[in-house]
């Protein structure tokens, strides 16, 4: 609120004051005059704040921000009563995971979806949790087109940390939040299938998904719980694979019938121009998609989580979306907004 047009400071000559009178659009709320004097020091003058109109409560900065608050409430009806009882299954990496406030907003949003009604499901990764107990050990990472190589060594590593680490870590935010958070891996009751990737030879133990059960996930989602996925599985004979966290959720995604996808990037969503900033698109549909990555508008790291989208898409999932997880409660902000936070791509 900017005061300084609305009030009137002029000395008083008979009694040596400063007198301060209201004049301001919120003068009609005043009854009463009111006057506050200070003593100046060193001498008998005074500052003496005076209204000059009857008043009453003026608006105080906590009034303002309860009724903001009230405000946000009654807006987000709307969008409570469209998701309630709907499945959100949601891709966890990136500069969310390493920052501890960003990581705490995530859990805060999860935590609230699922107190008003919503059934999200977390997917997770861990790479710079990988790198870092790599390192520890004196194994250095390595990569080949972008995919990390993962030997027997490498895989132990990799499902120690997402499995044992990163998840219970999850697990655990998200029970101090308030919330039931229920830990698995693609091993647990066989909700994963896993199957070496065509790139076998050059990758190691990098997988796809062969298939999803999602037996164990449907009672602890009717029940309010929220299941978090580390991205590892295991194949026919029990051999461990390292798989994609966005490949995991889009296809658990699709096998529960999800409303929703979202992954968290670092990326804004999909630029029309990647060297414009500016031109993020706030809604494309698949053909709109396939169009971009044929006219290489599309590329590099977008390319598998754009597929990943459409794949799921195409498997019954109502819309997914691409946004910006460097942004604090960007979940809430693509949930319970018309305008949403990145890049939502329909069927």
């Amino acid at each position: 609120m900017k005061m300084a047009k609305a009030l009137n400071l002029s000395p008083s000559p008979s009694t040596s004051t400063l007198s301060l009178s209201s004049s301001s659009k919120y003068s009609s709320l005043l009854k009463t005059p009111t006057t506050l004097s200070f003593p100046f020091s060193h001498h008998s003058h005074s500052l003496t704040i005076k209204s000059s109109a009857a008043a009453a409560t003026i608006p105080t900065p906590t009034t303002s921000a309860n009724q903001f608050r009230v405000d946000i409430l009654s807006e987000s009806l709307p969008y409570i009563q469209k998701f309630r009882g709907k499945t959100i299954v949601v891709k966890y990496g990136g500069a969310a995971m390493k920052q501890p406030e960003l990581k705490a907003s995530v859990v805060s949003d999860l935590v609230l979806l699922s107190c008003v009604g919503l059934r999200p499901v977390l997917v997770h990764g861990g790479g710079p949790e990988i790198n870092h107990w790599l390192k520890l050990l004196n194994i250095e990472p390595l990569f080949h087109e972008g995919l990390r190589v993962t030997d027997a060594k490498t895989m132990e590593i990799v499902s120690m940390v997402l499995v044992g680490k990163v998840n219970k870590d999850l697990v655990s935010l998200i029970n101090k939040a308030g919330a039931t958070a229920v830990g698995l891996s693609g091993m647990d009751g066989r909700l994963l299938m896993a199957k070496p990737t065509s790139k076998s030879a050059q990758l190691g133990f990098v997988g796809e998904v062969a298939r999803v059960d999602p037996t164990i996930l449907q009672p602890l989602v009717n029940n309010g719980h929220i299941p978090v996925i580390a991205s590892v599985a295991a194949d026919e004979l029990g051999q461990s694979y390292n798989i994609n966290a966005d490949t995991v959720a889009g296809e658990v995604a699709a096998a529960l019938g999800a409303e929703k996808l979202i992954l968290l990037t670092d990326v804004a969503g999909i630029l029309e121009n990647k060297d414009d900033p500016g031109s993020l698109l706030k809604e494309i549909d698949i053909k709109g998609v396939k169009k971009l990555i044929d006219e290489k508008k599309v590329a590099g790291g977008m390319i598998p989580k754009v597929n990943c989208c459409v794949a799921s898409l195409s498997q019954g999932v109502r819309t997914a979306s691409i946004i910006d997880g460097r942004v604090q409660h960007s979940l809430l902000h693509e949930i319970m907004s018309e305008e949403g936070i990145g890049t939502m791509i329909t069927g």
